[in-house]
């Protein structure tokens, strides 16, 4: 427990962390100013439907914020912090000293993992809560229809964006363990870094492409739009549990890979 805490001590102490943090609580911030301004007096009505409902309820901009951030900027954020977990102590030289405690290998890469994974939380509940707030701030707020086409309650909407965040966080470990493994192989975690945020653009590329249908299902992406079902009453949970089998697919299989690469690795040269 000591060690978790000195990681997750260290990872927020870090001003490129807290740069990160600060640059995803803009989207929501920038996506409610754009709608504020350009819906002053004009009235056209022009953009996309989901645009046009954060005007009549403030509490869209939360759930728009974060449909933008999963495919680019949430990626590029947890692609630094796991590029960063391996990669970056054996570039300062840390590594060997981490190692001298008797905790040993395995342990290391959970507690970096646990680590990463935090981040991931933060990350998307930086999005939710700061959509949640500049939205109550600058636009009405009330009972929120949902796609099923039932109402809830601003207290029960909440909720439902507290899933979201969850849901959202459970897409990205599958990546974080991808990153794990890719800061394992180098010294520079500048190279894991963008090699892990590369993977999130292919990934997200392969999966739009209707020629291979196939690969989908099999693509750790798959499900990170799938959200939807969390938005209906009552709440359908195939999504949720399909997503969190795919991941920890991908966490069993690239931190079996981690371990076996990071357990055989020269940490002296």
């Amino acid at each position: 427990m000591t060690l978790v805490l000195s990681e997750i001590t260290v990872l927020f102490r870090r001003l490129r962390t807290w740069a990160m943090i600060g640059a995803l609580a803009l989207i929501p911030v920038l996506i409610a100013v754009v709608v504020r301004v350009s819906s002053d007096g004009s009235g056209s009505g022009r953009g996309p439907a989901f645009l046009n409902s954060i005007t009549q309820n403030g509490l869209f901009v939360s759930l728009t914020a974060l449909t933008v951030a999963i495919p680019l900027f949430l990626p590029l954020t947890i692609g630094v912090v796991a590029g960063d977990t391996i990669a970056g102590e054996a570039n300062l030289g840390t590594l060997r000293y981490l190692l001298v405690a008797p905790a040993g290998r395995i342990r290391l890469l959970l507690v970096k993992y646990a680590g990463a994974a935090l981040f991931c939380f933060v990350a998307t509940l930086t999005v939710v809560v700061t959509g949640g707030i500049i939205g109550a701030l600058l636009f009405p707020v009330g009972p929120v229809t949902l796609l099923s086409g039932d109402t809830v309650g601003i207290a029960g909407y909440f909720v439902r964006l507290l899933l979201l965040a969850l849901y959202v966080t459970v897409s990205l470990l599958g990546l974080s363990a991808i990153g794990l493994f890719i800061s394992t192989l180098t010294t520079i975690p500048v190279g894991a870094m963008a090699a892990t945020a590369a993977l999130a653009a292919v990934a997200q590329i392969l999966g739009a492409l209707p020629q291979l249908e196939w690969l989908h299902p099999w693509l750790f992406t798959n499900y990170w739009l799938g959200f939807a079902d969390l938005l209906r009453e009552p709440i359908v949970w195939t999504s949720f549990a399909d997503n969190a089998l795919l991941q920890a697919g991908y966490i069993a299989v690239f931190g079996t890979l981690a371990y076996g690469r990071f357990s055989t690795k020269d940490i002296l040269s």
